[in-house]
């Protein structure tokens, strides 16, 4: 039977990768020194640990004969593509990367690595801390430094309001506290 009617749903999902969080053209990835680590772990446990396993896979696999329907080798291949796309695209941030430190930083105005306490009107306080597009996490208040909320709050001051443009409108936001606090 030809291979153009085989279906091959049989083979376990992957996930596909994440989309690559924006950062603004020809304007270096800031990073915390945490998320720069992170970043490093995730490329060292995939190059010396991910993937050599896998390349120990589908080489038996394929040492066991016919390919066209060896499960392990066509999900190993597969899987082996993704590791190496993450690979290259890790890579690449990690060479545009550069690593910001305001940890211990003293001061009231709102820079990259900030943790800022907000307080929309008629609204309950909320912290966001200011991060790198690769360090996003919504759950624990990490925002990009280039989203439209941290774009607003960056230079401002405690004390000071910023209008935030929002698809339901205009949102005023008060700063009530600047930290720079390690980030983990």
């Amino acid at each position: 039977m030809s291979k153009a009617f085989v279906r091959e749903d049989n083979l376990p999902e992957v996930a596909p990768p994440a989309p690559a969080p924006a950062v603004p053209p020809g304007r270096r990835n800031y990073v915390t020194p945490a998320g720069f680590a992170r970043l490093k772990a995730e490329l060292r446990q995939l190059v010396e640990v991910e993937r050599p396993e896998v390349v120990r896979t589908v080489s038996w696999a394929a040492s066991n004969g016919d390919r066209s329907e060896n499960g392990d080798y066509l999900y190993g291949k597969k899987r082996l593509r993704e590791i190496d796309r993450r690979v290259r695209f890790l890579i690449k941030r990690l060479e545009a990367a550069e690593v910001v430190d305001n940890a211990g930083r003293d001061g009231d105005q709102v820079f990259f690595g900030a943790t800022v306490r907000v307080r929309a009107q008629g609204g309950d306080a909320r912290s966001l801390t200011i991060v790198g597009a690769d360090e996003v996490d919504p759950a624990r208040g990490r925002i990009s430094w280039v989203a439209p909320v941290a774009r607003a709050l960056l230079k401002a001051r405690t004390g000071d309001e910023v209008t935030l443009h929002t698809p339901a409108g205009r949102e005023r936001l008060e700063i009530l506290d600047v930290q720079y606090l390690p980030i983990d």
